[in-house]
Parts: C-alpha cells; sequence; structure tokens
C-alpha cells in the first residue's frame, strides 16, 4: 500500500524527490502518512478534497484482500 500511495502521489506532484510515505502498523490498522512540499498540496488534495478521496478509496479498495484497514493522511 505504502508503494501505491507513492506512485500516485509522485505522478501528481512537481516535486516528486520531496515525496514521502511513512507507514504506522497496529494489529488491524496501517497509517500511511504522505508527506509532499507546501506547494505540491493543493495538486495532492484536489479541489474540495477530490483527488484526496479519490487516493484514498484506491488504497481501502486495494486494502480488503489484506483484511486490514488503512487510513491515509496528508501532510507537509
Amino acid at each position: 500500500m505504502k508503494e501505491l500511495v507513492e506512485v500516485l502521489a509522485k505522478a501528481l506532484v512537481d516535486h516528486p524527490d520531496q515525496v514521502a510515505v511513512l507507514q504506522t502498523d497496529t494489529e488491524k490498522t496501517v497509517n500511511l502518512r504522505l508527506m509532499v512540499a507546501l506547494e505540491d498540496m493543493g495538486k495532492v488534495i484536489g479541489k474540495q478534497g477530490k483527488i484526496a478521496n479519490a487516493i484514498r478509496t484506491m488504497v481501502k479498495a486495494a486494502a480488503v484482500k489484506d483484511g486490514r484497514r488503512f487510513h491515509v493522511d496528508i501532510d507537509q
């Protein structure tokens, strides 16, 4: 999942070298923290959060096979 979020984010931003994804695991949940450059925040979030929601939807769909919950946070 971490790689999926990273690939999606790098395709959206102007500074792909500043994209980082940190993963924190618990028993039933995986937290992914997507960090991008400040000037790329709007591109990753999108109008009214549509791109961010699309990223979260793709992660949740891919996570069905894993049997755990995935939570994606976007940060700078």
